[in-house]
């Protein structure tokens, strides 16, 4: 089967891009667990909704490893066929868990979802209040279990994105401690920020323009995740759009080293 099309469009936005763009930030949505009011809530579009990109890999993972679909952060080993998403050296190779997150490997996406199934899969959307749970895909095409997530019909805002994550490290979401626990060790990032352990995962995209087409020139980024440190735990979400493609790295990239750089400064929110 072949997945180029839409998923390359709506993914290929920023590895040979000759014009150079800053993101401007859409919504910063930072949220202590247990707390009742967020540390920032920046922007005026935090609850609006846009494609979940590759940070829907979250809710895969966690379905992948519920289901046994995925048995460990080294299995399955799947090898990389003909027709598969490659336009990526990273991608053309044999993956594992850790290395689809790591390297947001699109097509390994897809062989977990096939495999879960239809019902299930959105079983599992519905169960995780994921945005608006529409997984039916691009429009006529009947392919939701493989591209409701890339610019397609499943959206999320950056505040529903934290209630997610919230309700993920707190135990609340329907599926076991180890899917939960596996997840987090493929999103983990092993740097350490004024003493915070993070853990998080990028996504980048084509929005929707008013008429309905992809603005292929203007992607946007997200940077999902949460910190720990001793007792605390924060969540986070940034979205950021770009007003023409960047050169020299991803907006998933870009939008995450911006937040990191903003939370963990000297004079930052969380140091």
């Amino acid at each position: 089967m072949k997945w180029l099309g839409l998923t390359s469009a709506a993914l290929l936005i920023a590895f040979s891009a000759p014009a150079c763009a800053e993101p401007r930030v859409v919504c910063t949505f930072v949220q202590e667990v247990g707390a009742s009011e967020p540390l920032i809530r920046e922007g005026q579009d935090c609850d609006k909704r846009i494609s979940p990109a590759s940070t829907f890999k979250v809710a895969i993972s966690l379905m992948g490893f519920d289901s046994g679909v995925l048995s460990s952060p080294d299995e399955p080993e799947l090898p990389f066929e003909k027709g598969y998403v490659g336009w990526r050296p990273e991608w053309r190779q044999t993956t594992t868990p850790k290395r689809w997150m790591r390297y947001s490997v699109v097509w390994f996406s897809q062989r977990i979802t096939e495999q879960i199934g239809a019902e299930r899969f959105a079983a599992y959307v519905d169960a995780f209040s994921y945005g608006n749970e529409d997984v039916s895909g691009d429009k006529g095409k009947t392919n939701g279990l493989t591209h409701a997530w890339l610019s397609s019909s499943l959206q999320i805002s950056p505040a529903e994105q934290v209630a997610f994550l919230t309700h993920m490290v707190s135990g609340e979401l329907p599926v076991s401690a180890r899917a939960v626990e596996e997840t987090k060790i493929l999103m983990e990032n092993r740097d350490r920020f004024a003493g915070w352990h993070v853990y998080g995962k990028t996504g980048s995209g084509l929005p929707f323009g008013g008429n309905g087409a992809l603005l292929k020139e203007q992607p946007f980024g997200w940077y999902v995740g949460w910190a720990e440190k001793d007792n605390r735990r924060v969540v986070f979400a940034r979205l950021t759009r770009f007003d023409e493609r960047p050169k020299g790295g991803s907006p998933g990239g870009m939008t995450r080293d911006g937040l990191m750089a903003e939370l963990f400064a000297k004079n930052g929110p969380l140091n």
